[in-house]
């Protein structure tokens, strides 16, 4: 299905789904406007039939029937609006639910849109197609609006009818022209907002390590020159669209003021009433805003069409991982690569078997982000990675996920307090003791007057890397997953707080009777000399392996990649 398509799809799905508030609220709308168009119809009527007449009964009855017509009108509009507001915040939030659904997939999506244009789709997006709920009873109602003035006017005057029947969709076929450029303008505008949110979400993340090497001034000027290219598509967007609210605004009241002059000259040489002259001029009038209305709707659905376009990017987006229905067999601790070439990673043979911690240390830096990907997202690989003896892509992701924990280096946080980023219930207690200990997580929560309850601003910016570090740590150690995975755990804690968190893991994880296995990815003198054997990965292949000790007296390689 192609971009288009997919877009045209999530918006009539909007209106699928929506039916019974969107149709009952545009079947208001619709009457509300029916209302509105009758009152200079009925002021016309009144003026000829009780003031010009002098019946006075003639007056009283009309002015009965206007007041009808106004309650009415009032009445649908209300409850109109009600449906119609329940109807667009409803898709809204469907919309973004399963934007979130999408990008949080277990199986992990496949996009190349980074985090902060994930959130401008999931936010700015969502809402503008969720706005076709609004646009379609606007659009409805303007024609029920222009249908009844216009048979009004028929009657009032054939040329004055004729007038409104045929150039309002003159009008409109001019105006329309201009939808693919308007269109094309938004999703321009909408990308290039997402690129800077996307760079702005990562300036602000990794600030601190810009500071420390000296290139906070590069990043800035970066974001300037990505935010410049946002701030030109914005212009253009609004350019465009601003010279099509400007020309439709004047067409619509250029028409409005043309059949004016001509009642004026109608009443003039005795052609219409001055009741009906009342009416023409009051219908003109109120004419105005329906052909407003009428002339911006391919400004309308094409921003809404651009944004349902970015949805369904997200949306229909593929997923990296298969379904997986597998369990792993026998011991779930069990994790074996076997041949595995991924990447750097060429021919790699790795075991982790239950109750071990083991150490992995590679000469290039890229080995051990390769192999730290691999187990976090099993694709693209040739070999077998088996958890308990079951292909890792196969198995149920739910259970591999509790499984096999991968923690990445780069760590996330959220907002609200430290505990509710560690814990998920608050009845972990002494677990979640434990936890924290292990991670020197505790130190943090000791240094605040609030303890556990200490705020957490967005993405952890009131922590500093290394208590990050740590609160993320005890977080997965918290989870106690059969198998963990650690990526650099310790890279910005001191030496000392780092024994302290090597002797936690140990003692959590490693104790009498814990049976977890644990694989850290680290180039750490002090992890690795908790573990109870270390692979050195030289080339993207094992190149020896063995106890820390014993690796760093006789090995050379190994000597210079952890005492560096």
């Amino acid at each position: 299905m192609s971009k288009a398509s997919a877009g045209t799809a999530i918006l009539r799905r909007a209106v699928t789904r929506n039916g019974r508030r969107l149709w009952t609220g545009t079947a208001l709308a619709g009457v509300y406007q029916l209302c509105a168009a009758l009152v200079p119809i009925l002021v016309g009527v009144i003026v000829d039939r009780g003031v010009a007449t002098g019946d006075l009964s003639a007056l009283l009855s009309w002015i009965t029937v206007l007041a009808s017509v106004y309650l009415v009108l009032v009445v649908t509009y209300r409850f109109g609006a009600r449906h119609l507001q329940r109807a667009i915040a409803e898709e809204g939030h469907q919309l973004r639910v399963e934007l979130a659904a999408r990008i949080l997939d277990p199986r992990v999506l496949r996009t190349e849109r980074h985090t902060g244009d994930l959130l401008a789709v999931t936010t700015t997006d969502a809402e503008y197609t969720s706005y076709l709920l609004d646009h379609i009873p606007r659009i409805t109602s303007a024609l029920v609006a222009v249908a009844v003035s216009a048979v009004a006017l028929l009657l009032i005057s054939t040329p004055l009818g004729l007038t409104v029947l045929i150039a309002i969709p003159l009008v409109l076929a001019v105006l329309n022209r201009t939808a693919p450029l308007i269109a094309r303008r938004v999703r321009e505008q909408q990308d290039q907002a997402g690129r800077a949110s996307a760079l702005a979400t990562d300036l602000v993340t990794g600030l601190r390590p810009l500071r420390g090497i000296g290139a906070q001034d590069a990043g800035v000027e970066r974001y300037r020159r990505v935010n410049r290219h946002a701030l030109a598509a914005t212009l253009r967007a609004s350019r465009t669209q601003n010279t099509y609210l400007g020309a439709s605004t004047m067409l619509s009241t250029l028409l409005a003021g043309g059949i004016a002059l001509m009642a004026g000259w109608f009443a003039l040489t005795g052609r219409i009433t001055v009741g009906q002259f009342i009416t023409v001029i009051g219908s003109a009038q109120f004419l105005i805003e329906p052909f407003g209305v009428l002339a911006v709707v391919p400004s309308w659905t094409a921003a809404a069409r651009a944004a349902a376009d970015r949805v369904a990017s997200v949306v229909r987006a593929g997923v990296v991982l298969p379904e997986g229905a597998a369990a792993p067999g026998g011991s779930e601790c069990e994790l074996r690569l076997a041949d595995v070439t991924y990447g750097p990673l060429a021919g790699l043979h790795l075991d982790v078997h239950s109750g071990e911690f083991v150490g992995v240390v590679a000469r290039r830096p890229a080995d051990a982000e390769a192999l730290a990907r691999l187990l976090a997202v099993p694709d693209a690989y040739t070999g077998d990675i088996l958890l308990g003896g079951e292909r890792l892509e196969a198995v149920d992701r739910g259970r591999a996920r509790r499984v096999l924990h991968s923690e990445p280096h780069r760590c996330d946080l959220f907002t609200g307090t430290l505990a509710s980023n560690i814990a998920l219930h608050e009845d972990d207690g002494e677990r979640l003791t434990e936890a924290l200990r292990a991670a020197a997580a505790d130190e943090v929560a000791h240094q605040h007057p609030e303890g556990l309850r200490m705020p957490v601003t967005e993405r952890g910016a009131n922590l500093s890397g290394g208590q990050r570090q740590r609160v993320a740590l005890a977080r997965a150690l918290l989870a106690r997953p059969p198998l963990l995975v650690l990526h650099e755990p310790t890279t910005a804690v001191d030496a000392v707080t780092e024994r302290a968190i090597a002797d936690g893991i140990r003692a959590l994880r490693h104790g009498p009777g814990a049976g977890y296995g644990t694989l850290v990815i680290t180039s750490s003198p002090t992890l690795l000399a908790a573990t109870d054997r270390v692979v050195f990965i030289g080339d993207g292949t094992v190149a020896a392996e063995g106890a820390h000790a014993e690796l760093v007296t006789h090995h050379d390689s190994y000597r210079r990649a952890v005492l560096r």
